[in-house]
């Protein structure tokens, strides 16, 4: 598969102009990637106009992906969460969204921009801040309550833990009322690279956005937008539009490399190594229960270790660190961690290694409490009041403002607008939340 900006931008390189443009290195290796590193010059395109190179490089992941678009972002899965729910809510009548609670914060900025009213999906049980497992009778009674079709459904899938929806079986649901299914995919670009296709796409979903970095070999930022080919047509024509909005004027020109030079290496034998790094990870998963430890259910990439009796999460990722292992995040109950292809085999025999062998019996985690604090005022009214940050010990009762929230995994308890519960008070202190953004109060007259 041809790399149309990549080669464009090693031609640049290499002609050894004088360049009286922006960036102000004007190529001179500091870091040593800034002859890589340009702006929009004769030649190079322009993301959110784009009809030249950058065009030719996404319909490239387009027919990769298999989508009717696919457009390019710079700046993470954040600005297509952004994008995608603008699609949405501009395409129809309704300013009301129903997504499943385990949103991330990028999802809670797009409802204070956008205005949106917000229908929570709640599990039946919480075992993670991080899960949030709907139901198809969950979902239908949802939607049936409602006197008009929202703007869209979405879902986060998989979650930080490795939790796949049954997007599937979702979909339809969604469909039969109207409504088009929105699935923020950050962390499974890959999975459309298995055989069969996992990806939200290929099971139902209208629109998705992955973060390319986290998963497969971009430079941190690249992410993707796609519309399905079977989504309205006016989607796919406003997305350059939807990721202007939200993103900057001068996007990365490194990122752009990278996720063009990512078509030319998911188009050759990526499938392959894909599926031998599925199988290693298999076999982990059965060395490290033959070591007393106990892995979750999650995507194929993801190693999720259920910290045993008397240990946290974040212990063990202490005693990784200790041995040169580093994790992807960790908290009370689990460790969580994430491999690609450009993973070597041996790194799952160091890992192994540093984890040792766990004595302790397998923890029973015990459900944790559902937050459904009550609505005081919208999202947008809560971000773009005066808020003042409290201990976590004193918010019980007050409303709160922006979300404070660890990232990873960027998953609120409370979200803006909302009474803090004693359900979030005992989140807050669980997951080790100190202080709380609220709203200030206003001094008695």
């Amino acid at each position: 598969m041809n790399t149309p900006i990549a080669d464009f931008v090693r031609r640049y390189a290499a002609s050894d102009a004088v360049r009286f443009h922006m960036p102000g290195h004007k190529g001179r290796p500091f870091l040593g990637c800034e002859p890589w590193d340009i702006t929009e010059i004769a030649g190079a395109d322009a993301l959110y106009e784009a009809e030249g190179i950058i065009a030719e490089s996404e319909k490239n992941a387009g027919a990769l992906f298999g989508s009717r678009r696919t457009c390019y972002a710079t700046e993470g899965a954040s600005q297509c969460i952004r994008a995608m729910l603008y699609l949405a809510v501009t395409a129809g009548k309704s300013r009301t969204v129903v997504a499943a609670r385990n949103i991330h914060r990028a999802f809670i900025s797009a409802a204070a921009l956008l205005d949106l009213e917000v229908v929570w999906l709640w599990p039946e049980e919480s075992r993670s801040l991080c899960g949030c497992p709907i139901s198809e009778k969950n979902l239908e009674q949802t939607l049936s309550a409602l006197p008009e079709p929202p703007a869209a459904v979405y879902l986060t899938s998989p979650d930080y833990l490795g939790g796949m929806a049954d997007i599937s079986a979702l979909a339809p649901i969604c469909h039969r009322h109207g409504v088009p299914l929105l699935v923020d995919n950050a962390h499974g670009a890959y999975l459309r690279f298995l055989h069969p296709s996992c990806h939200p796409l290929d099971l139902g979903a209208d629109l998705c956005c992955d973060s390319a970095h986290k998963t497969l070999p971009s430079l941190t930022g690249g992410a993707y937008l796609h519309v399905s080919k079977t989504a309205p047509e006016a989607l796919a024509g406003r997305m350059k539009e939807a990721m202007a909005l939200f993103g900057s004027t001068s996007p990365s020109y490194l990122i752009l490399e990278s996720l063009d030079l990512c078509n030319r290496y998911l188009a050759e034998d990526y499938p392959a190594r894909l599926a031998e790094t599925v199988e290693r990870l298999a076999a982990l998963r059965t060395k490290l229960a033959e070591a007393g430890w106990r892995t979750e259910l999650s995507d194929p990439l993801r190693l999720t270790v259920s910290a045993p009796q008397g240990i946290a999460g974040w212990d063990l990722a202490a005693r990784l660190r200790r041995s040169g292992v580093e994790c992807e995040y960790a908290d009370p109950d689990f460790l969580v961690l994430m491999a690609t292809p450009e993973n070597a085999p041996e790194d799952g025999a160091r890992l192994l290694q540093a984890l040792g062998t766990s004595w302790a019996p397998a923890a029973d985690h015990p459900p944790l409490p559902l937050a459904r604090g009550e609505r005081v005022c919208s999202i947008r009214q809560a971000m773009f009041s005066s808020r003042e940050i409290v201990p976590a010990a004193e918010a019980l009762g007050r409303i709160c403002g922006a979300p404070i929230v660890g990232c990873p995994p960027a998953v609120p308890v409370a979200v803006s607008g909302e009474r803090i519960t004693p359900e979030a008070l005992a989140l807050f202190i669980y997951y080790g939340m100190n202080t709380v953004e609220v709203l200030e109060e206003k001094p008695p007259v």
